[in-house]
């Protein structure tokens, strides 16, 4: 906590003063561009590898940068209310344009859903990982991405665009995919690397992120 309220300190001190306007302007709204959904891993940083300003991206944490899929209707959530909350508010109330899931290189999730053991009193944690399923089994089936990888980095690339396909599953954003509204993207984060990977449909894997890259694949991806 030391360290925390030193940051405080320093953010002040070194911070704020160049962002007073800003927040200033941002006091009676917020308008930002992407619904960003990543992992809660402390090593993941969205706003600093997108290199955002306070006010563009509206950000969602999750253990395995996991999204509970909707029900069979496509509106209620299967499981906790959160991300589906999350995914209404920013599209009904803020009207972003772009939906983003990004995992990362080691990931403890995956490493869990692959069977590495969970301590005893991780009973939501457990339950939580189901929403990996399906990427795990498709995995099994040999639909891995990249074998140069770990298997767990294989399994977290998979289940990136495994998230899509579950943010996907809501009636209100599969209309406004289908609509031309919202556009998919999926990224990952070369962690030892420090790297952002976007997924490229035309190469069916994930590539570094470039100049060529990024012109190609901001039109979104079709899940």
């Amino acid at each position: 906590m030391r360290d925390i309220l030193q940051g405080i300190l320093n953010y002040r001190s070194n911070e704020l003063p160049a962002l007073k306007a800003r927040y200033a302007a941002l006091a009676t709204g917020q308008k930002p561009g992407a619904l960003f959904f990543s992992c809660s891993d402390s090593r993941v940083i969205p706003s600093l590898m997108a290199q955002a300003n306070p006010g563009e991206l509206f950000e969602v944490r999750t253990v395995g940068n996991l999204v509970a899929p909707a029900s069979g209707d496509g509106g209620l959530s299967t499981g906790d209310e959160s991300e589906a909350a999350a995914l209404e508010f920013a599209l009904a109330a803020l009207g972003v344009d772009d939906i983003v899931v990004c995992g990362h290189s080691s990931c403890g999730a995956m490493k869990a859903a692959l069977g590495a053991p969970l301590p005893a009193e991780a009973v939501n944690l457990g339950r939580w990982l189901r929403h990996a399923a399906p990427a795990l089994s498709r995995l099994r089936a040999g639909g891995t991405l990249d074998d140069s990888l770990s298997e767990a980095d294989q399994l977290s690339q998979l289940n990136v665009l495994t998230q899509l396909e579950h943010v996907r599953s809501y009636a209100g954003v599969k209309r406004r995919i289908d609509s031309g509204e919202v556009r998919l993207h999926a990224l990952w984060f070369d962690v030892p690397h420090g790297e952002v990977l976007a997924f490229d449909p035309a190469a069916r894997k994930f590539v570094h992120v470039d100049e060529s890259v990024a012109a190609r694949v901001a039109g979104g991806l079709t899940i």
